[in-house]
């Protein structure tokens, strides 16, 4: 099984969760490609079973590095594939992680399969913040080994 994890990070914070999602994702055996966003092009996804994307949010707009990759998914049919998304905000900003929510919801226009619920980081990763980036791994795992039979 095999995945890719594009993120993009500011300050380090999600930089820090696709650490730990990667890192999840290794354990149980999936072969796994870290990348940064700018690196990784919508068709990339074609060619895995689980597509996994982190962004940060600071305001309500998708961040330049996430909008091409934002852009690709427009035209892209990923039937067949899995998908989660996860990053890092700050409560202070007028909306919340608001990037993570809004690639979730690209990822469903492409007939992607999401793997778990979106999973939101305030600021830095704590000690809380694993056990939730850990399970989004695992259930993109369970539900891409059901899909594959």
């Amino acid at each position: 099984m095999k995945a890719i994890v594009a993120y993009a990070s500011l300050t380090g914070n999600t930089l820090e969760a696709a650490d730990v999602i990667t890192g999840a994702l290794e354990a149980l055996d999936v072969e796994v490609e870290m990348l940064e966003a700018q690196e990784v092009y919508g068709e990339d996804f074609l060619d895995v079973d689980i597509c996994l994307v982190g962004t940060y949010t600071y305001g309500a707009e998708i961040p330049d590095p996430m909008l091409d990759l934002y852009e690709d998914l427009n035209d892209l049919d990923l039937t067949g594939k899995v998908f989660g998304t996860f990053g890092s905000g700050d409560h202070e900003y007028e909306a919340y992680c608001q990037s993570v929510y809004d690639f979730y919801d690209q990822f469903l226009k492409t007939n992607a399969t999401p793997g778990g619920n979106p999973v939101t980081v305030e600021l830095a990763v704590e000690r809380e913040d694993i056990a939730p980036l850990e399970a989004l791994a695992k259930q993109c795992v369970t539900v891409a080994q059901s899909m594959i039979g």
